[in-house]
């Protein structure tokens, strides 16, 4: 890992930008952290750059309450390449958005194999960070759902997860999501536009977890209070601390 930026922010974090072979990455870390602090990792969805605002603010908010917070732009996201097949997927969906027309088969067609690309990089992002000596575990993820479903249920180090139900979640990881046994925190925006809610209902039914919990507000995809923030990093106060 070799860190190419650093800056110490007004709210008392460290912000650092880092690159990990092809994987470009910022890790927040609080500046006055008196022994090794847990780890969040997290993910934006696929179309977002880690420099998005929304995950910005968060993962700033996150480190400022002690918490070391890493976001990648992992495979296909962000500013990284994507594939031919991606970009005519994605094409089709915009056309086929345009026009009213069904687009779940679409977003099977590249959300899969994003999410199969994903995991390397971000188990590779976990082991380099887990070195450092100023994190420690247990880690915690937050973000886009699909990726989170299947770290849950290969990488043992992750001991919770708060997951935005707003994102299309493949069949694959529909199944997997009964296989994921940490406690959840689960946010659905209850007028998302672009995610149907039972679809988010039936997948929260669906988690395995003896300790899940679902939060719903009124409002579009983006809409998310930011209160939801708070009781995020309280909820990883609980499983990380």
């Amino acid at each position: 890992m070799r860190f190419t930026s650093e800056h110490r922010l007004d709210d008392g974090v460290l912000e650092r930008e880092f690159t990990l072979g092809e994987i470009p990455g910022t890790l927040w870390t609080p500046e006055a952290a008196a022994a090794p602090v847990p780890l969040i990792l997290m993910a934006h969805n696929n179309g977002l750059p880690k420099g998005a605002a929304r995950l910005v603010a968060r993962a700033r908010h996150s480190a400022a309450c002690g918490y070391a917070v890493a976001c990648i732009d992992a495979s296909g996201c962000g500013d990284r390449p994507r594939s031919a097949a991606d970009e005519e997927a994605r094409a089709e969906l915009r056309r086929a958005m345009r026009a009213g027309e069904p687009v779940d088969e679409i977003f099977e067609s590249f959300i899969g194999p994003l999410v199969e690309n994903a995991v390397p990089e971000w188990r590779t992002t976990l082991d380099a960070l887990l070195a450092m000596p100023e994190i420690g575990g247990p880690v915690g993820y937050s973000g886009w759902t699909a990726l989170g479903i299947r770290l849950a249920v290969v990488e043992p180090r992750i001991a919770a997860a708060g997951l935005f139900a707003g994102g299309y979640v493949p069949h694959a990881q529909r199944e997997e999501a009964r296989q994921v046994t940490i406690p959840l925190l689960f946010l659905l925006q209850w007028d998302d536009e672009g995610n149907p809610r039972q679809r988010a209902l039936d997948l929260f039914d669906a988690f395995g977890s003896t300790e899940k919990t679902l939060h719903a507000n009124p409002g579009g995809h983006t809409g998310t209070p930011w209160f939801e923030v708070e009781d995020g990093n309280r909820f990883f106060g609980r499983h990380l601390n």
